[in-house]
């Protein structure tokens, strides 16, 4: 097991790549470096083995992809992980290390909306799309991780081996925010100061359909990991629709001892049905979360007895 893996995927990032293993070779000396290439077409895996990194391959798209295959193989007492664009600086490593191996910290978030990121990112509708996720999150899962779709984390062994990666793209980092915060792990912000990409390096990440997928992930963790607030905004809602058309029928009723709009009537009943069976279902679904729950603090356990057997080389 390594003391420190420096984890950093990459897809085409040539211009860049060389640079980044150097800086954290040298911030970190006894960390592993870890350079998992994505289908890259430029060289990049060749470029990061001559400069000292261990290469190896993700042959399914994705960065999601890459990070499952990353979590699976390498063992670690501390995880860095970052890009390979050189937008994150090696200096800030140190610290988020030590807040891992020191005070036992699961996941340090390298923050940049904290520092200078509003000014150095040069990526129309980024700013409005990171301030926009992290506002829904803090307000639906009720944290305060200052950065959620950073790619500048350290996490413990024990958030790496109990994460369970869904994504297949660049939302994973939101899925992780919510993961950390769900399963109440401790969780700190380490402000960083972020360079936006060198001249000629280009980024994978599409403004409009990755960010529909990161709204589209924050949707459905919702309604995984908080159902009786999911289904329960939906039974508020259907039962007000309800309420709304069926007063008129009620007041037409007490005033002449008519009921001249039937269809209406039966479509009230109907809304109102669909409002308990979603109250419902949003109870046994949160009953089901807090059950999970209780099983992941057991393998947590495990999994921490497993990192002292790897530590001492049982």
């Amino acid at each position: 097991m390594d003391r420190i893996a420096v984890l950093i995927p990459c897809y085409n990032e040539s211009r860049t790549i060389q640079k980044v293993v150097e800086d954290f070779r040298r911030v970190l000396p006894e960390a592993t470096v870890y350079v998992y290439d994505n289908n890259s077409t430029d060289g990049t895996d060749k470029i990061a083995e001559k400069t000292g990194a261990v290469v190896c391959h993700e042959f399914r798209q994705g960065k999601g992809n890459v990070i499952r295959r990353m979590f699976r193989e390498i063992d670690a007492e501390c995880y860095i992980m970052t890009d390979g664009d050189d937008t994150y600086p090696a200096e800030d490593a140190r610290e988020m290390v030590n807040m891992v191996l020191e005070k036992k910290v699961d996941m340090v978030v390298g923050d940049r909306l904290s520092s200078d990121y509003f000014t150095e990112n040069k990526r129309p509708f980024h700013n409005f799309g990171n301030l926009f996720v992290r506002k829904s999150i803090n307000i639906l899962f009720h944290n305060d991780i200052k950065d959620i779709m950073t790619g500048y984390r350290a996490f413990s062994y024990e958030f790496v081996k109990t994460f369970p990666v869904l994504s297949q793209g660049f939302e994973i980092e939101t899925e992780m925010s919510i993961h950390a915060v769900e399963k109440n792990m401790f969780v700190e912000n380490v402000v960083i100061r972020y360079r936006d990409r060198p001249q000629g390096s280009e980024s994978k990440l599409n403004t409009y359909s990755d960010g529909f997928k990161v709204i589209q992930t924050i949707v459905r963790l919702f309604r995984t990991y908080k159902p009786m607030g999911f289904f329960g905004v939906m039974a508020l809602a259907l039962a007000l629709i309800s309420m709304c058309f069926f007063v008129p029928i009620v007041d037409t009723y007490i005033k002449t001892g008519l009921v001249p709009n039937f269809p209406t009537l039966i479509m009230c009943g109907f809304t109102m049905l669909a409002a308990i069976q979603s109250f419902f279902s949003g109870l046994t679904l949160q009953t089901i979360v807090q059950k999970n729950r209780q099983d992941f603090e057991m393998e947590l356990q495990r999994v921490t007895e497993e990192k002292r057997e790897g530590a001492n080389g049982v």
